[in-house]
């Protein structure tokens, strides 16, 4: 498919929208801006004005839901993977790659699935696991590149893990928050996320202890669902007890489908649609989230986590090899991992750095080609989008209000630093702002400039292939939700209308919603 020109800022694109992200920085309310030499940019440099007009009008929000739209099969333009569907649909490159970007691909590829190995080891190249870890490999929390998972009826809690953080106690933590330098306090002892696994001679953390309540829902038509509220705990703690104010927020692994297209979305495009203060009145509110990164003097618009804490594929790549696998890298130099100073024993461990290779245990260019092959894990196209149900579902998808948060379209910017994500229209369905999922869905715990109670909004593109690639329907940020129908109905805050009108549809409606997104 012929690459679409990039859209120029749209008419929102003004002083005001400028004014509207400033205010999004301020965070909760009397806060002031940071002062930290972030510049918002309030238009797109990458577009003329031809361009600006043709696309301002592809990625206009539809009208007519009586046939699919022009390219709307086609959820990551170009880069679109079309390949057969099946248990490896979200694995393949993106279409568009260079036979040499393919060897690239494929090299990250084997880096993704490399097994780590606890140091020392003849497998010099290999080890240096941990030593306190969640994972030996990249595609063991991703597997497939697809959605991780609750531990259900098992001990399997590989690619879900507890994020730990708590406030700042001192004058110094609070100044790191205000600039950006890290998104939140780690627990004094057990670091940013419990660590349930460790290398031969060394504890593991603990474990995560997960209880599940039963409540029904009663809809509109008299049809009951059940939802399952969650509690976490954590047992077997192995270094004493966390601090009294660490909070516990679990998360499940997200996709890896089109991160290199979501990283080239400009960010003015995404700034435009923060309403910090719901100055239209609208109800939705989405924040911009700010993100310094392990490489950046000032802070850039935050896209990718469950609330949007990293910049970049490569800032999320990094953090993963040290806070998951414990490999350092040359963004990241926590040889240790997440082993704090209150675990003596684990910073006494030998580590994977080899002289030979470098000063970290991953050196370039395993991030580099990790990163690439992040960046390039290619969106499945779109099934079935002439189906009338699909239509009468995407109809009912848009007068319920659920486009306010899941964008369907953008145009990826005209200079992304890979040809393969530039001048794409793109249908992640997602805005990749914060918004207030209300209590139901609160972890009670801030990231950056996030709040307990936000999230980022997620893609929805590939969301209907979880169970083929994944083998589960496990949804939401701690999978929670058992199906895409108990996932809407855990909507709240600025989603509680869209949900409510959800809720009170029949079946018949209901169902077609549901076949819509399973399209996607």
């Amino acid at each position: 498919m012929r690459a679409l020109p990039v859209l120029r800022e749209r008419r929102r694109h003004t002083m005001a929208a400028a004014t509207v992200f400033l205010a999004s920085l301020a965070g909760p309310a009397g806060a002031e801006p940071p002062a930290d030499g972030f510049r918002f940019p309030p238009a797109r440099s990458d577009l003329s004005a031809s361009d600006s007009r043709r696309v301002e009008a592809v990625t206009r929000p539809a009208t007519d839901f009586s046939r699919a739209e022009r390219f709307e099969t086609m959820s990551g333009g170009a880069a679109t993977s079309t390949k057969l569907v099946n248990h490896d649909a979200f694995s393949h490159p993106s279409a568009n790659l260079t036979f040499r970007e393919e060897e690239t691909f494929k090299l990250g590829n084997a880096l993704f699935r490399k097994l780590w190995v606890s140091s020392p080891s003849s497998t010099q190249a290999s080890d240096g696991l941990g030593p306190l870890f969640n994972a030996r490999a990249c595609q063991t929390c991703h597997l497939k590149d697809g959605r991780g998972h609750p531990p259900e009826g098992s001990s399997d809690a590989t690619s879900m893990f507890l994020r730990l953080a708590r406030g700042p106690v001192s004058a110094q933590e609070r100044a790191e928050l205000e600039n950006f330098v890290a998104p939140n306090m780690p627990d004094p002892v057990y670091g940013g996320q419990l660590q349930d696994q460790a290398v031969p001679g060394l504890k593991a953390e603990g474990r995560m202890v997960i209880d599940y309540a039963e409540k029904p829902v009663t809809l509109g038509d008299g049809t009951v669902v059940t939802l399952r509220h969650p509690r976490y705990a954590v047992a077997d703690l192995a270094y004493g007890p966390l601090a009294p104010g660490t909070t516990l927020s679990p998360r499940v692994a997200n996709p890896m489908i089109g991160m290199g297209l979501i990283q080239a979305i400009h960010p003015a495009d995404i700034a435009a649609g923060a309403d910090p203060k719901d100055a239209d009145g609208d109800g939705i509110s989405g924040r911009v989230a700010l993100a310094r990164g392990t490489t950046r003097d000032a802070p850039v618009l935050g896209r990718f986590g469950w609330k949007a804490q990293n910049a970049s594929v490569r800032e999320q790549s990094a953090e993963a090899f040290a806070g998951d696998i414990g490999i350092s890298t040359p963004d990241v130099r926590r040889s240790h991992g997440d082993c704090t100073e209150a675990e003596a024993a684990c910073l006494g461990m030998p580590t994977g750095v080899q002289d030979r290779l470098g000063d970290t245990e991953a050196p370039d260019p395993v991030l580099d080609l990790v990163t690439f092959y992040s960046e390039n894990l290619a969106v499945p196209a779109r099934r079935d989008v002439d189906s009338p149900q699909v239509l009468r579902g995407k109809q009912l998808f848009y007068d319920s209000g659920c486009t306010a948060c899941h964008r369907p379209k953008f145009v990826t910017r005209r200079d992304a630093a890979n040809k393969a994500q530039a001048f794409q229209l793109i249908w992640p369905y997602s805005d990749f702002l914060l918004h207030d999922m209300g209590d139901g869905l609160a972890d009670g715990q801030p990231v950056g400039v996030a709040t307990g109670r936000e999230w980022r909004t997620p893609p929805l593109w590939g969301i209907g292939l979880t169970e083929v690639v994944s083998g589960h329907t496990f949804f939401l940020h701690d999978g929670r939700a058992r199906s895409l129908s108990e996932a809407i109905l855990w909507h709240g805050g600025e989603a509680e209308a869209s949900r409510d009108r959800f809720a009170a549809m029949d079946k018949a409606d209901r169902n077609a919603l549901i076949t819509f997104l399973e399209s996607l």
